[in-house]
């Protein structure tokens, strides 16, 4: 067994002390993941741990230990010897992907925390928390089982866990993982939580609140109940015995990670229920509802049924799939879809939301360069690092893989098939162990169609909205279903977005082809005048409604501290903006139930 003791004492100073116990094979290597599972960026945790020292349990010889690479660390031992590894971690990371303690709030996703050891990945895992004991009021979140007794959720505190007997002004958790890849997705908390628990087709969902906040949980757990219930019945089962909802409830920030059996989440207070909240929810508390949707959604869709090198990913370096589409984009797609199928918003509030996913396609040039599945494949480098050519040149796996969704459900639908039936059949493979390769979906999805129209592929489908990027068949499509979409254009003024400034417009972006961009005009340029008035956006928007396409404008702005004068030929350039109309009940309701 694998024995992590992660103290919290110095949590003033967002420090903590881990110390692993294991026995080492001879020249033993431990390392830190760079990257969390769910989020695909290379984070490099390691480079938040101090003063790494090891020694020897039983023995008096002594044992080195070396860093190697930028996250894994050599131990010099010639013999096999149980020994201990000391360290620190600079633990300051408000967010759902790392580890964060102050005294308000202990947070951790061991990946960040936790070394693991080389060739002892699979061994079980026993994990100690010691806490001060002023912080003993704290509740603890998590999926994490106590090693002592299945205690009550929230309960396991001062009363129901040992007491170090050496040290009686801390107080111990102790829990348990299955194995290192185990341990590694089930962060925790200790923090003042409201709590609520609840159960579905019998299983029990905990939600847990840490933060300031007003929350209804009696509201709150009611929808996600209906939502909860609708996926397992979309599913046949659910992938988990229990579940809990971790949020953090802030002023403004907001995010989700998935787990297989809890979800991390960072949410604007505001977004939260209260006591007032209207029957139909409100766009904060839909939006919330939205996230928990994505995130639960995801216990099936990327923690069961997963892309084929991520059962056991490459954890020390980027692991590369062009599956991120299926994963993300067709969880995209389900995440409202479920929350009109549940009943928590209705039919016009859910058609809502697909026009602003496809409002969101429209206004994204870069879906002409970018497939989704060379967006997927380019996650680690494009989708995190967002800058001021990504609208130009890349596409998100994220909105135009909800629309593909959408739109080879509506496909498969016209043939006699649904993403429903593609996807029960992905579950039941993934229960066999059978996981999804580039093929998988092509091919479920032909088995489908052929099934129920013989003679019928969906190859082209693939070719040309998946690895290609021909425009997407939204409009057709939705109007077959009773859905009339009208496309409406909307100008970006001179082709620039802009934010206000004491010194002036600061460019933040410029649309590829514009008559910004023929102009010369580059982001981070500081626009102060346009012919000869001060710059400002109302100023911007008056010179994009003119009609004369062909007039000039002269700009001056610094770029840099340098003054420069650009002339700019006509003022507008169109986008394309969404409106979606009911126009066939009956039609529609062949897609939507």
């Amino acid at each position: 067994m694998i024995q992590y003791t992660l103290s919290f004492a110095q949590y003033h100073q967002h420090l903590i002390k881990v110390q692993l116990r294991f026995f080492a094979q001879a020249q033993q290597q431990i390392w830190l993941p760079t990257w969390i599972p769910g989020s695909y960026l290379i984070r490099e945790f390691a480079r938040h741990i101090e003063a790494v020292t090891v020694q020897a349990s039983q023995s008096a010889d002594a044992i080195n230990i070396q860093k190697v690479s930028k996250n894994q660390w050599q131990l010099s031992n010639q013999q096999p010897v149980e020994v201990e590894v000391g360290y620190l971690v600079y633990a300051y990371d408000l967010s759902v992907r790392g580890a964060y303690v102050d005294g308000e709030r202990l947070y951790v996703n061991p990946a960040a925390v936790c070394m693991a050891v080389a060739g002892q990945e699979e061994n079980p895992i026993a994990l100690n928390l010691i806490v001060p004991n002023e912080l003993s009021h704290f509740s603890f979140a998590s999926s994490l089982q106590s090693q002592l007794a299945k205690q009550a959720f929230g309960q396991i505190n001062k009363q129901a866990s040992e007491m170090v007997q050496d040290q009686p002004s801390q107080t111990q958790y102790q829990l348990g993982a299955t194995d290192y890849y185990d341990l590694i997705d089930q962060p925790f908390e200790l923090a003042a939580q409201a709590m609520q628990s609840f159960k579905v087709k019998n299983i029990v969902h905990r939600v847990a609140i840490s933060g300031q906040h007003q929350t209804d949980l009696s509201r709150l757990s009611a929808d996600l109940s209906r939502i909860c219930a609708t996926q397992i019945e979309l599913f046949g089962s659910a992938p988990f015995a229990d579940y809990v909802f971790m949020v953090m409830a802030t002023a403004n920030s907001y995010g989700g990670l998935e787990h297989q059996r809890s979800t991390s989440l960072i949410t604007p207070r505001d977004d939260l229920p209260k006591s007032s909240e209207p029957e139909k929810p409100s766009a904060g508390y839909q939006r919330f509802l939205g996230l928990c949707s994505h995130e639960y959604f995801h216990s099936w869709l990327v923690k069961f049924i997963r892309p084929h090198n991520y059962v056991r990913p490459n954890l020390h370096q980027e692991d590369y799939t062009s599956l991120l589409w299926v994963f993300e984009g067709i969880t995209s797609y389900y995440d409202d879809l479920m929350l009109y199928r549940s009943g928590v918003i209705d039919q016009l509030a859910y058609i809502d939301l697909v026009k602003d996913q496809l409002s969101r396609y429209l206004s994204n040039p870069g879906r002409q360069v970018q497939s989704v599945a060379e967006s997927s494949f380019d996650a680690w480098i494009k989708y995190y690092r967002p800058d001021e050519n990504s609208n130009n040149a890349g596409t998100s796996y994220y909105n135009k893989g909800a629309l593909v969704a959408l739109c080879l459900d509506l496909t498969l639908r016209q043939h006699g098939a649904s993403l429903d039936q593609v996807l029960q059949q992905l579950y039941q493979r993934a229960q066999t162990g059978q996981q999804v390769n580039e093929n998988s979906l092509p091919e479920v999805c032909e088995q489908l169609i052929q099934h129920a129209s013989p003679n019928s592929s969906l190859n082209s489908f693939f070719a040309d909205y998946v690895y290609g990027t021909a425009e997407l068949p939204v409009t057709q499509l939705l109007a077959e279903f009773g859905i009339a979409v009208t496309l409406e254009q909307k100008a970006w003024p001179m082709g620039l977005k802009v934010q206000e400034s004491p010194q002036g417009l600061l460019v933040q972006q410029v649309l590829r082809n514009s008559v910004a961009a023929q102009a010369g005009i580059s982001a981070q340029d500081t626009i102060i005048a346009i012919d000869g008035l001060k710059a400002s956006n109302s100023l911007l928007q008056q010179f994009a409604s003119l009609a004369e396409v062909s007039s000039q404008m002269e700009c001056h702005l610094f770029r840099r501290d340098e003054l420069k004068r650009v002339t700019v030929q006509g003022h507008g350039f169109m986008l394309p903006s969404a409106k979606l109309a009911i126009e066939d009940k009956t039609r529609l309701t062949r897609w939507l139930n």
